[in-house]
């Protein structure tokens, strides 16, 4: 009834050599290695408020006691496909000051004063030597803001990134006094608006710049506005958050504007109460070689450019016509180059901006 089987038909598996976590392509040396790196960087942008940052499972921050009704504003981004030309042109040095550029400059329009900042780093397989560029630039940006760098997440992912990507996100976070919230809902016809120059394409519309780049092919300038082409195109997003604080604390303005993916067409608005509009003068603020080029490359109009591109503005301003001129000085002090790009006027039944 019951049969026996020999032994040589009982076969098992050959033993296998242990798999570690490197195997399975994870580095854990290279990713403490990086820390090590990344803490002198850090360190260089402690503020009043840290009390715990890189290393900890969470940082800890203090709001400075000198604001009475603070309330927190947070915002996050990333870089775009402007990190597919870092890539590229192995470019990693700057994009971390595009990644805290995003952010900062967006809880600034509500006023706010940046104080914190944390990163994630995704990538497929870790070089920490990209890394720390990249950490550098993050580290850089902060400083350059007054916030801390201090935490963040370095994912290394094995099959989830070509070799020699990463992906990047950053999250900021202000405080400003309640008082002091920057809504737009004061606006109101007759006040002018200044627009602060950009430093080129800062993080947005880097897809139609790619296309650009790929339509120009060798016939692509050597130099952009004095600088070589590469670099005009990676020049990266510029921080507004010292000049226009120091403005915010001299001059009663209303409403600011990050001119973001969108460009002047569509940030505008998002600042301006119902019933109003900003018209904009066409030449108002210079023609940058860079935007020339992308616009005549791309073969597209005027309002395009105005909807894709920050097209040479970063930053609006929006202030009591009165105050505008002292509020522009201050601003130049501070190191921006300021411009009166047009005013506002009531809605009615045209768009919302205007360039003519």
């Amino acid at each position: 009834m019951f049969q026996s089987f020999p032994d040589r038909l009982m076969t098992h598996p050959a033993p296998q050599s242990p798999l570690s976590y490197k195997d399975a392509g994870v580095d854990i040396d290279a990713g403490d290695a990086l820390v090590e790196r990344i803490k002198p960087l850090a360190r260089k942008t402690m503020r009043e408020g840290v009390l715990a940052g890189i290393g900890g499972f969470g940082a800890l921050f203090e709001v400075p006691k000198r604001y009475r009704e603070p309330v927190l504003v947070s915002g996050t981004d990333g870089v775009g496909t402007k990190l597919k030309l870092a890539f590229e042109w192995n470019m990693h040095d700057t994009v971390g000051i595009d990644l805290v550029a995003m952010s900062v400059n967006d809880v600034l329009v509500q006023g706010a004063e940046p104080l914190f900042f944390l990163d994630y780093f995704a990538c497929g397989k870790l070089d920490v030597d990209t890394a720390a560029a990249v950490v550098g630039g993050i580290a850089r940006g902060c400083e350059l803001s007054g916030c801390a760098l201090i935490g963040g997440e370095t994912a290394e992912m094995p099959g989830m990134y070509p070799a020699g990507e990463y992906d990047l996100a950053g999250f900021a976070v202000g405080a400003v006094e309640k008082s002091a919230i920057l809504t737009g809902a004061s606006v109101a016809p007759g006040d002018l608006v200044l627009g602060l120059a950009s430093s080129g394409v800062h993080s947005n519309g880097f897809s139609l710049v790619r296309k650009c780049i790929e339509r120009a092919g060798t016939d692509a300038p050597a130099m952009l506005d004095g600088k070589p082409f590469r670099q005009a195109l990676m020049e990266p997003t510029r921080l507004y958050v010292k000049s226009v604080l120091g403005a915010l604390r001299a001059h009663p303005i209303k409403a600011l504007a990050h001119i973001t993916g969108g460009g002047l067409l569509e940030n505008i608005p998002r600042v301006l109460p119902e019933g109003m509009a900003a018209r904009l003068r066409q030449g108002s603020w210079p023609r940058s070689e860079l935007f020339a080029w992308l616009q005549r490359t791309a073969g597209i109009d005027d309002a395009e450019m105005n909807r894709t591109f920050n097209n040479g503005i970063g930053m609006v301003v929006v202030i009591d016509a009165a105050h505008a001129g002292a509020c522009a000085q201050t601003l130049r002090q501070g190191g921006e180059q300021v411009f009166e790009i047009g005013r506002i006027d009531t809605r009615g039944a045209g768009a919302t901006v205007t360039v003519d």
